[in-house]
């Protein structure tokens, strides 16, 4: 088959949508495909062919509609997630535009905030472009619940874009030294972009509490803070951050890595005693950040997911709480201190769930769904 891939991110850009991407265009080629790329202006891959485009504006449908003949392409898969394509309305009308057959992959239904009332029209385009489409993907449980009437749906998870690596002794340590973390302190760690929606603010206040108590705890935050692409809200919400922090006293005990390649982020996630991911609408397959710490074999503290499935299991591979408290992590966070044998079965457990987002798993049903929608 020829696939057109098209992603609203793309590396070098951070993005869990954009590594998604990359990673399955890259898989699908090793199984004998032929694969084009489509993204934004400044994505770069010496291993695929890839093309951009300079904005999701009105003219991207003719100019995907172009690169679609020119490449000579059996279908196109979009790669999904609103905030991506720049809240273009556009986007959502390719299936009836770029003259072949259109698959969805559906990262995340939800939308971001437009203006009052928004809410009813951002929910029927994006349903529309479902509906329109050959066939349609959810990455999550939650998405799959409102999709799965549909015909066809698919509910294949997303892989981690990040490769375990394994820590000595003596790596670890130096990692945590670093941060002044030795031995005798608990080191929590969060991977991800910060944003309201992932429940940070409730982190910083349980770590406020936990060291008022007395204990020596240190948060590191893995990875970049933002997109490239992210609204003035993440930005607005990343300074009254920064202000809490510095009210709290907390400028020594909060570290940034900042962006770092894939094998430090490994090593990092690798470092840290504890994972704390309290997201604010619970534990899902569609966050990047909650697969990549599960890759790794990490301890998680996390939220409880809104859909309730087999796969999550609190303490066997994930420690839930419930979100929007900061209380709920300070106990989670005492509890398993009290407990350290917890602590690694919680790491043998996410180490045997994140076999249910192997690549070669994800690869083999996505093509199946192609050959099957066509």
């Amino acid at each position: 088959m020829k696939i057109g891939l098209i992603s609203g991110e793309f590396p070098p850009m951070p993005g869990g949508v954009g590594d998604f991407t990359r990673l399955l265009a890259n898989n699908i080629k090793e199984q004998g495909h032929d694969v084009f790329v489509l993204s934004r202006a400044g994505s770069a891959d010496e291993r695929l062919p890839l093309d951009t485009v300079r904005n999701w504006g009105a003219g991207c449908t003719l100019q995907i509609r172009r690169w679609a003949r020119r490449c000579g392409v059996d279908l196109v898969n979009l790669q999904f997630q609103t905030a991506a394509f720049d809240m273009s309305p556009y986007i959502h009308f390719l299936p009836d535009t770029i003259g072949v057959p259109v698959l969805t992959t559906f990262h995340d239904l939800r939308f971001r905030y437009l203006f009052p009332k928004a809410g009813t029209l951002r929910d029927w385009i994006v349903m529309r472009l479902a509906r329109a489409s050959r066939g349609v993907i959810a990455t999550n449980r939650e998405d799959e619940s409102r999709l799965r009437s549909l015909s066809p749906c698919r509910m294949i998870p997303i892989g981690s874009s990040i490769k375990r690596r394994a820590l000595s002794a003596s790596e670890r340590a130096a990692r945590r030294r670093q941060l002044s973390a030795d031995d005798d302190c608990l080191l929590l760690g969060h991977f991800g972009f910060v944003q309201a929606i992932k429940g940070v603010d409730y982190l910083i206040d349980a770590l406020t509490r936990l060291r008022n108590s007395g204990k020596n705890v240190r948060l590191v935050f893995i990875g970049a803070r933002s997109n490239t692409i992210d609204d003035g809200a993440d930005s607005r919400y990343q300074l009254a951050l920064d202000e809490r922090i510095r009210q709290q006293d907390l400028q020594d005990a909060v570290h940034w890595t900042g962006y770092l390649p894939d094998d430090d982020v490994s090593a990092w996630l690798g470092a840290v005693d504890l994972m704390a991911l309290p997201y604010v609408d619970g534990a899902s397959f569609r966050r990047s950040s909650l697969i990549a710490a599960l890759h790794q074999g990490c301890a998680i503290i996390t939220t409880e997911p809104v859909v309730a499935g087999p796969s999550f299991a609190h303490g066997d591979n994930l420690w839930m709480i419930q979100p929007r408290s900061s209380e709920a992590i300070e106990n989670a966070v005492l509890q398993l201190l009290s407990e350290p044998q917890r602590i690694n079965a919680l790491r043998a457990g996410a180490a045997r769930l994140s076999k249910k987002f192997d690549w070669e798993g994800i690869t083999r049903d996505t093509i199946d769904f192609y050959q099957s929608c066509l």
